[in-house]
């Protein structure tokens, strides 16, 4: 089904590029905006599974905003759900390396290896565009499968809030296994 106005290929280049703007500045400036004493502090007043499921909740909060107006906010919506998804995983990594570690400051490069393994990824390549790039590609796809669900005002919106949250959870539960 061909829909009107609507090049595919533009869209799968556009697609393409933005993976690869993600993967070579995108990650690492997501990372450097997150305050990784406060996730410490967080953690420990919280504990480790209630600090997740507040990033869980933070995270379904962007998918039901995202999906609840159907086409006019996921156009919009979609780039800031994605930016908050990636934030509240590595948030979460942090948090549960902080918590197995007892180090609250980790490095970018570090970090990205815990998250690409997370992923399954292949974390022992160097850290490199490529690695960043399949990070984000299974990230975006895993996202990008569910959009057209997404488009449908309240169904949408449950559907946004409910994968978002569940993603988070599975990201827990995969770096807890690391």
């Amino acid at each position: 089904m061909k829909l009107p106005g609507l090049n595919m290929r533009k869209v799968k280049a556009d697609l393409k590029t933005g993976i690869s703007d993600l993967a070579t500045g995108g990650f690492q400036q997501i990372f450097k905006h997150i305050d990784q004493l406060g996730i410490k502090k967080g953690v420990d007043s919280m504990g480790i599974d209630r600090f997740i499921n507040q990033c869980a909740l933070m995270a379904a909060g962007s998918g039901v905003i995202t999906g609840i107006g159907g086409l006019g906010t996921a156009v919009i919506g979609m780039p800031l759900d994605v930016i908050n998804l990636i934030t509240q995983q590595f948030r979460v990594t942090l948090a549960i390396s902080y918590h197995t570690t007892g180090r609250y400051s980790i490095r970018f490069e570090d970090f990205f290896k815990i998250v690409a393994s997370s992923v399954k990824a292949d974390a022992k390549l160097a850290i490199s565009k490529n690695i960043m790039e399949e990070v984000a590609e299974k990230i975006l796809m895993g996202i990008g499968s569910r959009a057209a669900r997404r488009l449908v005002p309240v169904v949408g919106a449950v559907i946004g809030g409910t994968v978002n949250y569940l993603f988070i959870k599975r990201v827990a539960e995969e770096v807890k296994v690391e």
